[in-house]
């Protein structure tokens, strides 16, 4: 599972918005929106700080493990 996928099903598994998680992470909406859309992705200190939210790890969220 790559990273966009694994941000929208935690995000949506905790129950939030993209506005809600932007806001948590100080980012702007549109840049979440872009990870999950595959459009752009995120910066080394990005992925760190969603895995840090989710309380995952920074493989778990790039798809290096389950």
């Amino acid at each position: 599972m790559e990273f966009k996928d694994r941000l929208k099903e935690l995000r949506e598994i905790k129950g939030i918005s993209q506005m809600q998680l932007a806001k948590e992470l100080k980012l702007s909406q549109s840049a979440v929106a872009k990870w999950e859309l595959g459009k752009t992705e995120p910066t080394a200190s990005a992925i760190i700080a969603v895995a840090k939210f989710f309380n995952e790890t920074t493989d778990f969220m790039l798809g290096v493990t389950d």
